[in-house]
């Protein structure tokens, strides 16, 4: 009667990834070029890259999983947060709130990049593949401070946008890689496992 039972986990990791690589994708879609920002972007960062990834770093919690606690629930408050600055200027419920400038928009990304770039050294003993989606998105957010700074030219949003389908595309990767690679019990999908 007072066994206790272990029970196995789901991972949700792949969870998180799908909902911020599928949300990355389709922004930097945007971003390229390839279609107007509209309420497709923006529900998708409300409801898969903020709120999916939110929940994911709260089972991750539930695991003992301090960095996917701190990755996930980041990136999805990061979602939320994006989606208020695009919305709350446009809101009548808060009048007199202001649209950001191009340098509040530098500095925003910028501590983004920072906080990106310190969460790639806690991946340098995971696999390859997440070493791969945090440095590309070191580099995303980088580029994004760089196009605030230069005034959101459109052939440098180009830049932003190719790169940041590669960093999205490659979470997705991941996420597919992991499900897959549990499902059989065998690699399907390589993610350059660190020894």
């Amino acid at each position: 009667m007072g066994e206790n039972l272990l029970t196995k986990l789901a991972n949700p990791a792949p969870l998180g990834l799908l909902g911020f690589g599928l949300t990355t994708v389709l922004l930097n879609l945007h971003n390229a070029g390839l279609f107007d920002l509209d309420a497709m972007i923006l529900a998708m960062g409300l409801a898969y890259g903020g709120l999916a990834q939110v929940i994911v770093g709260i089972m991750e919690f539930k695991k003992g999983n301090t960095f996917g606690t701190v990755a996930f629930s980041s990136y999805g408050l990061f979602w939320w947060s994006l989606v208020a600055l695009i919305l709350l200027p446009k809101s009548t419920l808060f009048i007199g709130i202001v649209a950001p400038s191009n340098a509040s928009m530098a500095a925003y990304f910028f501590m983004w990049g920072l906080f990106t770039l310190a969460m790639f050294f806690g991946t340098l003993k995971a696999n390859r593949a997440l070493q791969f989606v945090f440095m590309s998105l070191a580099i995303l957010f980088f580029l994004l401070t760089t196009r605030e700074l230069l005034g959101n030219q459109q052939w440098f949003n180009t830049i932003c946008g190719v790169e940041g389908v590669i960093c999205g595309a490659s979470a997705v990767y991941l996420a597919i890689a992991e499900v897959l690679n549990e499902s059989h019990l065998k690699t399907i999908l390589p993610i350059g496992k660190v020894r």
